[in-house]
């Protein structure tokens, strides 16, 4: 009788454990997350007339790697540049895999401006591919449209080295980032972006960011006059469930 009872002890912790272990990497995840940011940096430009921005987005994530999501904000820009949208709406999937010590990541991103009404059409279209080795990024974007409004551009592309510290255990982190946009057929409005963040994560979904970023390119210019690449910092607030 007490083997028995053995038996069925054992038995209850073997599927104990295998539930758990398949209760810990399910087939797929689904996310949200919402968020404001006082000023919407994009590859170092304001997309937000250097003002607030209110932004969210929904993930879908396989086990087998595969990925699709959306995101959004709020903009100004588009008005700025005489349409009539004041949302930027991203659909993106790709595709993420290792490669010995190197994480990749290749993938799509489509950029939608509902209503926009300009007179070159600011949806893009661009193609990524990422290595990621220890804590840093090494990220390829290639438009194969017009990018942002830009005539005659299709083919420009982004490059861009991005790096995350933590900070012990603390919840802290430090990212270094630095990128360079080529606008093909337009040296003038090509330009480097540099940024170094402080982030901090509450461990309960809610993330905080402090950035200072910076361009070399003061071309881009808000209709009041104000360079819309200058320096300055930027506070985010985003919350993930």
């Amino acid at each position: 009788m007490k083997s028995k009872a053995l038996v069925l002890l054992s038995s209850l912790v073997f599927a104990g454990s295998v539930f758990a272990q398949t209760a810990a990497t399910p087939d797929y995840t689904l996310s949200y997350n919402v968020g404001v940011v006082s000023d919407y940096r994009y590859r170092g430009i304001s997309q937000s007339r250097l003002k607030p921005a209110l932004q969210g987005g929904v993930d879908f994530a396989h086990s087998s790697g595969f990925y699709v999501g959306t995101w959004a904000s709020t903009i100004k820009w588009i008005k700025d540049a005489g349409g009539d949208s004041n949302v930027e709406i991203d659909v993106y999937g790709g595709y993420k895999f290792n490669a010995g010590p190197v994480g990749v990541d290749v993938g799509a991103l489509r950029y939608f401006y509902p209503g926009s009404s300009l007179g070159v059409n600011p949806d893009t279209t661009e193609l990524y591919a990422a290595g990621t080795w220890g804590p840093a990024t090494l990220k390829y974007s290639h438009a194969v449209t017009n990018l942002f409004g830009f005539a005659d551009s299709k083919g420009s592309y982004y490059l861009d080295l991005t790096a995350t510290f933590p900070i012990g255990e603390s919840g802290f982190s430090v990212t270094p980032h630095i990128g360079y946009q080529k606008v093909k057929n337009n040296s003038a409005a090509s330009y480097t972006d540099y940024s170094i963040a402080l982030g901090y994560d509450f461990k309960n979904g809610l993330t905080a960011s402090l950035a200072w970023v910076d361009t070399d390119n003061n071309s881009y210019l808000a209709p009041n006059g104000k360079n819309l690449g200058k320096s300055g910092a930027v506070l985010g607030l985003k919350y993930a469930f």
